[in-house]
């Protein structure tokens, strides 16, 4: 049985779709543990009524010292022993001494089609430079913020009369429906990283990921 950690800072939709096409399915692999860095993400309450373990580990009183945060991070994830974890709306740069202890086992989705817009507002800095499409990426996580080889894109259309919140909803659709099959592919041993590039069915991908080969 394969071990998952999700990691979330807000409301868990993305780990609702995960507990729903994972953890409740015949897939070998559970969900152990929710991690928060806030106490008031409803995601928490998303793992409760699943019956699944969740702790808040806070961020507030660590904001100044991360690496002393991240270790305390680190100490709780090891409880668990994942063979995987999920960062799912987690807001917080993760330390290299972080990303480096779970390097190839840690995944994360982004709303871009990477390597465009790393870091925020990446909905509103696709209007503003009169983009006319724009997406979703699920990569493994590297010390490079934003960086790690992608494994799946998602694209959707952006209208001219759009606002940043049309493009989000449009985007967290095709989230909720391409991050629980990456999950699915690193369970059932498909998807792996390795030398600093992700490998599907012992295929290495391109830049942008499955979606490109397809």
């Amino acid at each position: 049985m394969k071990r998952i950690v999700v990691m979330i800072s807000g409301s868990g939709s993305n780990l609702q779709t995960i507990i729903d096409q994972v953890h409740r399915s015949q897939d070998a692999a559970q969900i152990v543990c929710v991690i928060s860095n806030k106490p008031d993400a409803y995601g928490l309450e998303r793992a409760k009524d699943a019956d699944i373990p969740n702790i808040c580990v806070d961020s507030l009183a660590a904001a100044t010292d991360r690496a002393a945060y991240d270790k305390q991070l680190i100490a709780t994830i090891e409880e668990y022993q994942p063979d995987l974890i999920v960062l799912a709306g987690f807001m917080r740069i993760l330390s290299d001494e972080f990303v480096n202890q779970y390097l190839g086992r840690l995944i994360n989705i982004h709303p871009s089609l990477l390597p465009k817009y790393k870091g925020l507002n990446t909905h509103q800095r696709a209007i503003d430079n009169g983009d006319t499409e724009h997406g979703v990426s699920v990569h493994f996580v590297t010390p490079e913020l934003d960086g790690g080889p992608v494994i799946l894109q998602a694209k959707v259309p952006i209208f001219p009369e759009d606002s940043a919140d049309d493009i989000a909803q449009r985007v967290q659709v095709q989230e909720h429906q391409i991050y629980p099959l990456v999950v699915r592919w690193f369970i059932q041993n498909r998807l792996i990283m390795n030398d600093g590039r992700a490998y599907m069915d012992q295929q290495v991908l391109g830049n942008n990921g499955f979606a490109h080969e397809e």
